[in-house]
């Protein structure tokens, strides 16, 4: 093979070689470009607290309005208005040891006794209770989800010798483990307090309910 032969082939080869090197780095920049697109996206956009900051020296200022030769507008008239007075806001009430901070009508009240020790061990007959102080904490059970176990006897009548048994409650959903107390909950949860279902499923989970419940 002539020597011009060979500068034609390693000329071929070169460019072939620069060819895929070329097409392999616009890959890499196509791909660096969505992942900027993205950050842009996420830390300057709508939902973001984060703002582009140099947006801001895109937006006049107050005084770039004033027209021609940037003066000020004129000031507007006053008026003076009578003194008055109001009426200071309530201090809140401190907090004290018989203060109630929740409704007893909508959460259940859970009644302890703590014995006194000076008067373990002693007769009724020793001691008077005098009166009682009462003091309230807030506390958090799990979820409260209960399971409605309905039993219906299958009784038998001697005069007809028939069996008979009361129907099944009915559900919102038929052939459903779910009540409608249930269904009710996970639709408030969901759009009133933007609990997903993946994690209803999961709390569901965390408080014995192994299966959420469904048709069947």
């Amino acid at each position: 093979m002539s020597n011009a032969l060979k500068t034609a082939a390693n000329i071929i080869e070169q460019n072939v070689v620069l060819m895929a090197v070329n097409a392999r780095q616009q890959e890499e920049i196509s791909q660096l470009k969505r992942q900027l697109e993205w950050f842009r996206r996420h830390l300057f956009g709508q939902k973001s607290e984060r703002r582009n900051p140099d947006l801001y020296s895109l937006q006049l200022a107050f005084s770039d309005l004033g027209g021609e030769g940037n003066t000020p507008p004129p000031a507007p008239d006053t008026q003076t208005v009578a003194a008055h007075s109001r009426n200071k806001p309530a201090k809140p009430t401190p907090p004290t040891e018989d203060g109630l901070f929740f409704d007893e009508s909508k959460l259940p009240v859970e009644t302890i006794t703590l014995p006194c020790k000076e008067a373990e061990g002693l007769d009724p007959a020793q001691y008077e209770i005098v009166s009682e102080k009462v003091s309230h904490r807030l506390a958090q059970r799990p979820a409260s989800y209960v399971i409605l176990k309905y039993v219906r006897p299958v009784i038998k009548l001697k005069e007809t010798q028939t069996l008979v048994c009361a129907p099944a409650p009915q559900g919102v959903l038929d052939n459903s483990r779910a009540d409608v107390s249930f269904l009710a909950g996970m639709v408030v949860d969901k759009f009133l307090y933007h609990l997903p279902l993946y994690r209803q499923h999961q709390r569901l989970g965390s408080n014995g309910s192994h299966r959420q419940p469904s048709p069947g």
